[in-house]
């Protein structure tokens, strides 16, 4: 599914997500656009466990090893999410979701530190990092954007006027 098309999807189910549909439109769907460009493929597979939530994996900073981080892992193929399963003792799943998608979530989600964009088919060691707190500061700065441009007054129309 082409970005405009999942951006539209976002911006049409925003109410349900009890967000404003004109805060997606010109606030976060740019944003998601932005950070989704910058990826090679616009859908990438997940691991989730049988009750539907995604596999979150606790990843250690090499300098700092007692720093750790709560990641998401993203897989350009079904092979390499397949193949990653053999990590994990648990039945799971293998779910493609669409990359703004996938961006969103990392918006949304508490206790999710970045989500990892692995780019080669067969190369499960090199990826790149979204950090949700840049996500979110981007999305700030978009939202701040908004508010300094001037909301033109409304004319109101004359009772008499038939």
């Amino acid at each position: 599914m082409k970005l405009d098309r999942q951006l539209q999807i976002l911006i049409e189910e925003a109410p349900q997500q009890g967000i404003s549909t004109l805060v997606v439109e010109k606030a976060v769907a740019p944003v998601l656009r932005a950070f989704a460009s910058q990826l090679q493929h616009l859908e990438y597979y997940v691991l989730q466990n049988r009750e539907g939530n995604w596999i979150v994996s606790a990843i250690a900073n090499i300098e700092r090893p007692q720093q750790q981080k709560q990641v998401i892992y993203s897989f350009p193929t079904v092979e390499d999410a397949t193949h990653a399963q053999a990590n994990f003792n648990l039945k799971l799943e293998n779910v493609s979701v669409p990359v703004t998608h996938l961006l969103f979530q990392l918006f949304a989600l508490e206790g999710i530190d970045s989500l990892i964009f692995l780019e080669t088919p067969g190369n499960l060691e090199k990826g790149i990092e979204i950090a949700r707190t840049s996500l979110q500061k981007s999305i700030q700065e978009q939202l701040q954007k908004l508010k300094n441009i001037p909301v033109p007054q409304s004319k109101t129309i004359p009772s008499n006027l038939a």
